[in-house]
């Protein structure tokens, strides 16, 4: 058996060596011919054989194709006439706008213009704003403003100038910008006040009000990449004014302020600072204040895709005439519950509301001489609320309050006659709530913005408040409700028109019984007698056209308290009636 074995080796031995020997003479005689009739020998000898592809069963398509060439519909085409027209690339082009500012006019080639215009009221407007365009990176220019109305009752005049100049530079790392500008306003003290029967007017020969004031304010502010995870961002500032009545009464005031912020990958470190300086001078000597603040306010601020938290104090200083040191949270927190949809909001805080003669005149222009000037401590301040958008046509905002404050600031009507100290009935004091136990203020303020088309923007904000006091038997002036409304219509590129709605709730005030000679009417013991009297609720409704007669040229009429109410937003100070102003603007 083995034998046999070594046998069947040996001959696979030889035919593979023999098979060797053959495949390389194949390899040396590839460029010769093949002769059929020359016999193969042993030492030469070819192999040819077709090549037959074969596909496993795996792959085998066995269906074959329908070539038959079936269309069930056979359209008809018609090219009618080509028009042999160039394409207008600039058809339907225009600026992209990435967010739009609520109810802007639309876009226009210049901003200079020049408005003039009357009306019933013996009213008179005039109205220029100059500015240059020329460069890319600087704008300068000038503004000014008139308006004057006279009613029909004795002394209810109003008249406002405004003029300043103004610029602003945009350099590689900041930007710089200021204004300086001059502002007057003037009235009269036509405050309709009769005697306890109603019959006798006590202000026959109203007094003059008039209110100058000289300001200037600069600012310089880093340009931050935003995409620089690194950044730091600082701005500098200063605010100045000169503020003074027709009753020697004036104030100086000063502010630096700044901020400093750094950003650190998913959050940020800095600081805001301010120094307030105040100098208020009255016609009496004792009521002279210096009223000085200075604020810091450290914060450290987390910030991802969907979630804001700002951790931080304010650390108040108030310096002068009176010395006062506080610290308060500064804690606020927003969430995104659906990302640009809706967000969660809240927060708390704390501060010193710093008093100014200035920003009381401009709130009611009918102060008495020598008011006093205290500033208000908010002791603390949570709010929370939700706030979002859909796309860039519809916004909202709605929050809900609640603030301790010691020394809410109050219009008051004066408690003094004529004849004592140059005090008058129809003047108002400034009182302050929160003295003794902190005035409580609880409230709810909402906003929403929906632009309908291009044609049609809407917008509108309302307040409500209620007041907890300690001192005050009511909040002296202040409305427990207020809404406002305003709307525009861009009816073509030529046609606009707006309108604006405000309403107030009834407020209240302390007044006196006077007889009919200006006298206070007191009781059995001598003592005045006061009581508290209801000022109505209003609404103002406002509204005006503008048509472009010309690209640069064109006419405006405005309306205003269209209800015709002569309201009263203080007490004894009716307002205009129905008044509409008229005229022609021109834009260069």
């Amino acid at each position: 058996m083995k034998k046999l074995q070594n046998r069947n080796v040996k001959k696979y031995t030889l035919a593979a060596l023999l098979m060797g020997v053959g495949l390389h003479s194949f390899a040396q005689e590839t460029g010769k011919k093949n002769d059929p009739e020359k016999p193969v020998t042993i030492d030469s000898f070819d192999v040819v054989r077709d090549y037959k592809p074969i596909l496993a069963d795996a792959v085998k398509i066995r269906r074959s194709p329908d070539m038959t060439n079936k269309r069930e519909y056979q359209p008809k085409l018609s090219y009618n006439s080509i028009l042999d027209k160039k394409l207008d690339i600039n058809t339907g082009l225009k600026q992209l706008n990435v967010q739009e500012i609520p109810f802007a006019q639309p876009f226009e080639h210049s901003s200079n213009y020049v408005k003039l215009g009357i009306g019933n009221y013996n009213s008179i407007l005039g109205e220029a704003y100059l500015a240059s365009e020329q460069f890319e990176n600087t704008r300068f220019g000038l503004f000014a403003k008139h308006l004057s109305q006279k009613g029909n009752i004795d002394g209810q005049k109003f008249s406002t100038q405004d003029i300043g100049v103004f610029g602003r530079r945009v350099l590689d790392a900041v930007t710089v910008k200021g204004t300086i500008g001059y502002n007057r306003y003037g009235t009269n003290f036509y405050g309709q006040t009769f005697d306890q029967s109603g019959t006798t007017l006590l202000n026959t020969t109203p007094d003059k009000q008039t209110f100058t004031d000289i300001y200037l304010n600069g600012e310089l502010t880093s340009n931050v990449d935003p995409k620089n995870e690194q950044a730091i961002s600082y701005s500098a500032k200063v605010d100045g004014y000169l503020f003074k009545d027709a009753y020697k009464a004036k104030e100086n005031s000063i502010a630096l302020s700044g901020y400093l912020n750094k950003r650190l990958s998913a959050f940020n470190v800095g600081a805001n600072l301010s120094v307030n300086m105040n100098d208020v001078k009255n016609e009496n000597d004792t009521a002279n204040v210096k009223n000085n603040l200075l604020l810091v306010n450290p914060y450290i601020r987390f910030k991802g895709d969907n979630y804001n938290v700002t951790l931080g104090a304010n650390l108040t200083s108030e310096f002068g005439d009176q010395s006062r040191f506080n610290v308060f949270p500064s804690v606020e927190a927003d969430f995104a519950l659906a990302p640009e949809y809706i967000s969660l909001f809240a927060g708390i805080n704390g501060g010193v509301r710093q008093a100014s003669f200035r920003n009381f005149a401009k709130e009611n222009p009918y102060l008495a001489p020598n008011v006093r000037i205290a500033n208000s401590i908010e002791k603390m301040n949570i709010y929370a609320g939700l706030k979002g958008n859909a796309g860039a046509t519809f916004g909202y905002k709605v929050k809900v309050f609640y603030k301790q404050i010691e020394g809410l600031a109050l219009f008051k009507n004066s408690a003094f006659g004529n004849s004592q100290d140059g005090y008058i009935p129809w003047a108002f004091d400034v009182v302050y709530d929160g003295q003794i136990n902190k005035a409580k203020h609880m409230g709810l303020e909402g906003e929403i913005n929906v632009r309908l088309s291009q044609l049609v923007n809407l917008g509108g904000k309302v307040y409500i408040d209620d007041y907890n006091l300690s001192d005050e038997e009511e909040a002296w002036g202040l409305p427990k409700f207020r809404l406002q409304a305003n709307a525009r219509f861009n009816i073509s590129d030529k046609f606009f028109v707006d309108a604006e709605l405000s309403t107030q709730g009834n407020t209240y005030a302390y007044i006196y019984d006077y007889n009919a000679d200006g006298s206070r009417v007191t009781d059995n013991n001598g003592n005045a007698v006061g009581r508290k009297a209801s000022v109505a609720s209003f609404a103002d409704l406002n509204a005006g056209a503008e048509y472009r007669i010309k690209k640069q040229f064109g006419v405006f009429v405005k309306a205003n308290n269209i209800f015709g109410k002569e309201y009263e937003r203080y007490m004894y100070y009716p307002r205009l009636g129905f008044n509409v102003i008229g005229g022609l603007n021109y834009s260069f």
